[in-house]
């Protein structure tokens, strides 16, 4: 608090110099970017290949969580956790297609409760849930209710659908594709995506106007498309993609195994062709990292990063081969963990990395504590606040994630915890619990289920009240929530597919 005091002070007697001025305020705002299925395979995150310097940037300048875990590893049901700050059994929304008012109409979401502190809430790109990329273009799944003003960018990667190469005849946003583009960053749905944003930044430091800015990219979601230059910064001879055995899978309960077997195109790829879908990924990832980039440098030119907290996030993350699945939808630490980086003013960083567990519901009530503003009642994060003063005594031990597998003989409900050592997860499936254990010491890839291992039957034990203990407690009604509407359907919708070249 001290510190915020110093920066109120310094704030109200600086000018801030750039291409507009800006006179900072006492209050902060929010610069919040949600990337599309982005997995840790990023510089700050130790990976050796990625080229990501505009992310490594904002994670050197503010503070990195090496250990931050989704609540359901699926687009629409992730992004309505976070953007309510509630467990998917307490927003009852685990499809896609979904509006978040039809499960609990009354929930003040994060940016409406900026609204009603009256901010500027506004939303360029995918934030809520949106079929990529057949909506690009289109308001999706949005809620009005959360924002002043929108933007649905539409680029020439959605009209160039029809070069798209694929796993598939008939390409949907659930196959995996690939396009190395013609044309300029400016050009793409997510640079057109920056571009609106960072008008938006003109404009707040023109007028003046406190702000909630979320900008949410496409990519580097299926299809994986960005402008030639960026698959020439990568050797494709440098990316590796390890191979799965069928014997592997028998040591996993019948919904795991199937969780990372659902998409037979996908299985056994030709090494050479899984070296460049992975080519592809990295290409696009450092694709939006310049975007992200553009983001940031002209939240610096305008004077506004010294009154404004930015939030890197993505909605899950992403298999790229390991266990011998692509894509999400498992409850693997590859689907489960993202990045995310809080920087701005009042952030202590010299502290290094938050190693310990925390989760995306907890973004809610942390910024309503940045804010100084009072966390609705029913939010059940928890504020990572005392992370940024220095504190590195975990405010979590662990973080929940939830899934629903379907398998020929029936829906499997699995749940798992991943503390800073183990991951214990737990299926319930045809009547009976199944269990799998994995000791990151040993086992950061989790390859190797020591489930009812004598050796760890205290550790497995001890999980096992844990994780029951936390699933009763997401599955409570929050007080000040309102309704709750269960078993609310999805939306029929057309299906879409892409026109091809023939």
């Amino acid at each position: 608090m001290k510190l915020f005091n110093v920066f109120i002070l310094v704030a109200l007697t600086t000018t801030i110099t750039g291409s507009k001025p800006y006179k900072p305020t006492d209050k902060r705002n929010v610069l919040f970017i949600v990337a599309d299925d982005l997995n840790c395979a990023l510089g700050a995150y130790g990976d050796p290949l990625a080229k990501t310097p505009n992310i490594d940037r904002l994670a050197k300048e503010g503070l990195l969580f090496t250990d931050a875990h989704v609540q359901y590893p699926l687009c629409g049901p992730s992004r309505v956790s976070f953007m309510t700050g509630l467990y998917p059994d307490q927003t009852k929304s685990k499809d896609l297609r979904l509006y978040v008012r039809q499960t609990i109409p009354d929930v003040v979401t994060l940016g409406q409760k900026f609204r009603t502190e009256n901010y500027h809430s506004v939303r360029v790109g995918k934030i809520y849930h949106y079929h990529n990329p057949r909506d690009i273009g289109t308001a999706g799944h949005d809620d009005s209710f959360t924002w002043d003003r929108t933007v649905n960018p539409y680029g020439r990667d959605k009209k160039e659908e029809y070069k798209l190469e694929g796993l598939k005849e008939v390409l949907d946003g659930g196959v995996l594709s690939w396009l190395e583009a013609d044309g300029t960053d400016e050009e793409q749905t997510d640079g057109i995506g920056a571009t609106e944003t960072m008008a938006f930044l003109d404009e707040f430091a023109a007028s003046g106007e406190n702000f909630f800015l979320a900008y949410g990219l496409y990519r580097p979601h299926v299809p994986f498309v960005a402008p030639k230059a960026y698959f020439d910064m990568y050797d494709i001879d440098d990316f590796s993609v390890p191979e799965s055995s069928e014997a592997y899978l028998q040591t996993l309960p019948k919904p795991a195994a199937r969780s990372v077997r659902v998409k037979k195109e996908q299985l056994n790829l030709d090494p050479e062709l899984a070296k460049k879908i992975k080519h592809a990924y990295y290409a696009t990832t450092s694709f939006v990292d310049a975007q992200v980039g553009r983001v940031l440098d002209k939240l610096k030119e305008t004077g506004l990063d010294k009154n404004t907290i930015v939030v890197f996030t993505s909605d899950h993350g992403y298999h790229l081969g390991e266990h011998g699945h692509w894509q999400k939808q498992t409850l693997f630490n590859d689907a489960t963990r993202v990045p995310l980086i809080f920087a701005g003013p009042g952030i202590k960083s010299n502290k290094g990395n938050v190693d310990a567990p925390v989760e995306l519901v907890d973004i809610y009530p942390t910024l309503m504590d940045m804010m100084q503003m009072q966390t609705p009642q029913f939010v059940q994060g928890k504020s990572l606040m005392p992370y940024f003063d220095g504190a590195r005594e975990p405010i979590r031990k662990n973080a929940l994630t939830e899934l629903r597998v379907y398998t020929p003989t029936g829906w499997g409900k699995g749940y798992t915890i991943k503390t800073q050592r183990y991951r214990l997860t737990q299926w319930q499936y045809k009547g009976r619990m199944h269990y799998e254990l994995y000791d990151h010491k040993f086992d950061a890839a989790e390859l190797n289920n020591i489930a009812d291992k004598a050796g760890y039957a205290a550790v497995q034990d001890s999980l096992t009240h844990v994780i029951q203990d936390r699933i009763a407690v997401a599955k409570e009604t929050p007080d000040g929530l309102g309704l709750q509407i269960d078993f609310a359907k999805p939306w029929r919708e057309p299906k879409r597919i892409f026109p091809r070249a023939k």
